[in-house]
């Protein structure tokens, strides 16, 4: 009655505890944020951020609106961003309104999709230096 079995909580796998180990964190349509965000994973946006966002991948949704400096490895930009972006691979998609400078290394701009801002090509091997990091 009171032994330990396999199925109790603390005999549970690490992913189990918590998201620690999640390969992406998602910020849904109802939330806001107003604050910098620093995520060492991939990162959904749907809502609305004030502030710098340092992660490997972004994605963001249509509907999402962000006041800020965006670095990331790759991003895929649907919604609206008042500020700059620095990523290698940048996405634009059609739906997206970007004011503000935009540096990358490969872009891709679908039809309708807004940039207003200065663009500059960063050459292969520059180092891309995230929000929140020691490196460069």
């Amino acid at each position: 009655m009171f032994s330990k079995s396999s199925n109790s909580p603390s005999a549970a796998s690490p992913m189990a505890t918590g998201a620690k180990h999640t390969p992406f964190s998602i910020i849904g349509g109802d939330v806001a944020i107003h604050g910098n965000i620093e995520a060492s994973v991939d990162l959904h946006i749907d809502g609305k951020v004030e502030g710098d966002i340092g992660c490997a991948a972004l994605v963001q949704g249509p509907e999402s609106q962000i006041k800020g400096h965006v670095t990331a490895k790759s991003a895929r930009i649907g919604g609206q961003i008042d500020g700059s972006i620095t990523a290698e691979e940048l996405v634009i998609e059609a739906s997206a309104r970007i004011t503000g400078d935009v540096s990358y290394q490969t872009i891709s701009i679908a039809t309708g999709g807004q940039v207003d801002g200065k663009m500059t090509h960063m050459g292969r091997g520059a180092d891309l230096k995230l929000v929140g990091t020691d490196a460069g």
